[in-house]
């Protein structure tokens, strides 16, 4: 038995010749097409490592018509995938191919031939999220330049931004409505504030009200001693697998939350308890007298 990759492989019942399952051939182990084979089934669109018996064919010459089977609406053979489309349903591992490919500036079609598969297939992997086979994740990572474990995430622990750049970075500041769209939007940040023992940070859960940031502390707590002081409040996003991300950053005063009706509607704001636990019933807010922020895409980048 030989395979060329886009051909089907057919399971059949060896009495009546039914067929039970079919999926399309994505990856191969031997130069001369023989088996094992990486398989996408058509069934559950899993790519699983295929030895196959005398129970399966492989139907030959099906690659033009069954491949785009994988690859995104609108996508035929060699073409690039737009980039609009990898934000849309693309998962960690998607992101993370589609990043180092872009880093190296090779083209779907240099990846798949390096890594011996369909380069619909690899449009697949980094439009959706999907969970394919190790020795497909093997043959990408070595035509990626990187290790089977950068492409699994096995860096997540690393502090951010230990990524290679982006190759045309820019950096743009942004304004005050994007500044407060992205605040009101995020549930952990920064503050940062003089303390007895010097300039400390804390992150800390936080909610947006009425345009003001407000946390829950303990009384006896370190940013307790915020109050009726000058504080600086930070909130980022980095993402590491396109490595690009932003800042945003909100200076003023802070107060204590007295007024009942406002620590009900604070309350009610509140989505989660804040992460690190205890009774935390003091309300703090910032009142903002300065707000910047600042992004980090391509040059092509949104």
């Amino acid at each position: 038995m030989y395979a060329h990759l886009g051909d089907r492989l057919i399971v059949e019942s060896p009495s009546t010749g039914v067929t039970r399952r079919d999926g399309e051939i994505v990856g191969l182990h031997h130069d001369d097409g023989t088996p094992p084979y990486d398989v996408r089934w058509s069934d559950t669109g899993d790519v699983t490592l295929v030895f196959p018996g005398p129970d399966a064919r492989v139907n030959h010459g099906a690659e033009e018509a069954e491949a785009s089977q994988g690859a995104p609406s609108g996508v035929s053979r060699g073409e690039e995938v737009d980039s609009s489309l990898l934000a849309v349903g693309a998962g960690d591992l998607g992101r993370r191919l589609a990043a180092a490919r872009r880093r190296r500036g090779l083209s779907l079609e240099q990846v798949a031939r390096r890594a011996r598969m369909a380069p619909q297939y690899l449009a697949y992997l980094e439009t959706h999220t999907a969970d394919p086979g190790f020795g497909s994740l093997v043959r990408l990572a070595d035509a990626l330049g990187t290790t089977y474990a950068e492409l699994q995430g096995g860096g997540a622990d690393r502090p951010p931004g230990q990524g290679a750049a982006l190759r045309n970075p820019t950096l743009r500041d942004l304004d005050e409505k994007e500044c407060r769209v992205l605040l009101s939007a995020h549930g952990v940040g920064r503050l940062a504030l003089n303390t007895p023992d010097g300039p400390a940070v804390f992150p800390l859960n936080y909610v947006v009200s009425q345009g003001t940031i407000a946390f829950r502390t303990d009384p006896d707590a370190a940013t307790a001693a915020a109050v009726d002081s000058e504080v600086a409040f930070e909130v980022d996003h980095i993402d590491d697998p396109m490595s690009q991300g932003w800042s945003v950053l909100a200076v003023g005063r802070c107060r204590a939350v007295t007024d009942p009706e406002e620590v009900r509607r604070l309350a009610e704001k509140a989505h989660t308890e804040p992460w690190a636990g205890g009774r935390r019933t003091m309300w703090l807010a910032v009142e903002t007298e300065r707000l910047t922020g600042r992004r980090i895409t391509s040059v092509s980048g949104s």
